[in-house]
Order: structure tokens, then C-alpha cells, then sequence
């Protein structure tokens, strides 16, 4: 079922599917909708309900002037409590990882466990922050096109490129149509989120990381930094994936996630 609902004064495009078991929400990452996972889902809705949204400034969901993470949190709690569900894991993309955290950290008793797929705790580097200005000044310069055609196949494996011509075309053409003043707010929300390595120290709830040893966005050093960081968590490496595993090896991913959510509801 899609459907609408209103959150702090913006309009929030909804999914909610599957069975009327316990819940996950999917939060999908920059650029894209929450039909990015629809090739996935297919894994888990036999076992669980799903809730996607449109993040803010994505989509056809409304945009704040500034979409901080934290704000889109706060969004996605909404739609929670509209949907009547008091708790839930929370799974997200690159910078729906962003959103999930802020989501753990602002509603702890609503949050039942934290899957984190091709994202981080830390904020940004001022590199990165100089990266996110000068897509904005492209995107202000009319040329999102040019932003979204190096963004979405430097998204997959070098490898994978040519064998998922047919998804970045699909993805390029969504991200096409997104509100580019959106866009922006979404890019400046991600310059100013926090570091959040000090609430993930703490957590105490089921965690999963989900790497891709080909991610041109987060190297495999990096990733395992990371893991060793956290080593309450659980770790899925994947070796033949680059920011987008779920895409890249959907049933590996699939059938790990499908088990990090029965052991986060203790099933």
C-alpha cells in the first residue's frame, strides 16, 4: 500500500507492505526513492513489515530549506506512529544510514536494531563537505544531469557497471526527476549532520555494517576500521559489491538481513 501522510508541513510519500509481522524500515540514500529497494524486498516481506518513505528533498515527498538527518528522523517517527508501530529495526542506504542513526539516537525505544548498509558514524571530512559544495553549485548551475551521471554508476563495482546497465539507466532516470532545490537541502543536511561515533560506541541494541570490498566510496580499509571500531557488531564484507550490495548480491544480502531481523526480535 502507498500512501501519503503529512509531517512537520510536508507531504511524505509512503510504502507500507508486507506481512503484519514485526517491523523494519528501509531508508533509501542520496539520490534515490524507496523504489530502490523493491528487487529486495521480495527477501524479507514474507517475514516482516515494511515501511519505506521518500526521504525529504527525494522523491515525490516534500523538502524542508535544510534536510538534516536528524529532521528526517523525526519525519520517519511520524510515519511510524501513524502506521501504529512502536518499534522497529531500522535499516539504511549511504544516507539513509545517516537518517537510521539519527533515528536511533533521537528514539532509542523505538528503535529494535540498526542495519547500516554502505554508511558510517563519522561526519563529514571538509573534503567531502568541499565535494557536497561543489555539487550543490552544479546543481544550482542547472546541471544536476552531470551530478547524477558520474553519482550513479560510481554507485556500482567498476565490474559491474556494464551487467547493471539496464538498474543505473532506471536509477538515473528516477534520480532525474527529483526537486533539485530538494536536492540541495538534502546535501547541505549531510554537510551538518553530527558524528555519531559515540552514540554507535554505546548502543546496545543488534547492529549490522554491510561493506563492499569494490565501493568506490568507502575503501575496504575503511570499512574495516570501522568494524574493528565496533566490534559488538556484526560485519557482512562483500566481495564482489560496490556501494550498493543490496543491488550487486541480493541474495547474500538478503539472507543476512533476514537473519540479523529474527535475531533483533529474538526469534
Amino acid at each position: 500500500m502507498n500512501y501519503f501522510i503529512t509531517s512537520h508541513g510536508l507531504p511524505i510519500h509512503v510504502s507500507d507492505s508486507g506481512s503484519a509481522k514485526p517491523a523494519v524500515a528501509l531508508l533509501h540514500g542520496y539520490l534515490e526513492t524507496y523504489a530502490v529497494w523493491d528487487d529486495f524486498i521480495p527477501a524479507i516481506e514474507n517475514d516482516f513489515r515494511i515501511i519505506r518513505i521518500d526521504l525529504p528533498g527525494h522523491g515525490l515527498s516534500g523538502t524542508a530549506a535544510v534536510n538534516t538527518v536528524d529532521f528526517s528522523a523525526h519525519v520517519l517517527y511520524d510515519v511510524l506512529r501513524k502506521a501504529g508501530i512502536s518499534e522497529c529495526v531500522v535499516g539504511g542506504h549511504s544516507m539513509g544510514g545517516y537518517t537510521a542513526l539519527a533515528f536511533a539516537a533521537n528514539y532509542p525505544g523505538s528503535t529494535r536494531g540498526l542495519c547500516l548498509f554502505h554508511s558510517t558514524p563519522d561526519a563529514d571530512t571538509p573534503q567531502k563537505r568541499e565535494g557536497r559544495e561543489r555539487e550543490m553549485a552544479l546543481i544550482r548551475a542547472g546541471k544536476m544531469a552531470q551530478v547524477i551521471a558520474k553519482g550513479i554508476p560510481n554507485m556500482f563495482a567498476e565490474e559491474n557497471v556494464r551487467r547493471f546497465a539496464v538498474k543505473i539507466e532506471e536509477l538515473s532516470e528516477v534520480a532525474d526527476v527529483h526537486d533539485p532545490e530538494g536536492i540541495i537541502a538534502c546535501l547541505e543536511g549531510m554537510k551538518q549532520r553530527p558524528d555519531r561515533n559515540l552514540f554507535l560506541s554505546s548502543f546496545d541494541k543488534p547492529l549490522l555494517f554491510i561493506f563492499g570490498e569494490k565501493d568506490r566510496y568507502i575503501s575496504p580499509e575503511a570499512a574495516h576500521e570501522l568494524a574493528t571500531r565496533f566490534p559488538h557488531a556484526q560485519t557482512l564484507r562483500l566481495l564482489h559489491s560496490g556501494h550498493n550490495g543490496f543491488i550487486e548480491e541480493p541474495e547474500v544480502v538478503g539472507e543476512r538481513v533476514r537473519r540479523f531481523l529474527w535475531d533483533s526480535y529474538g526469534g
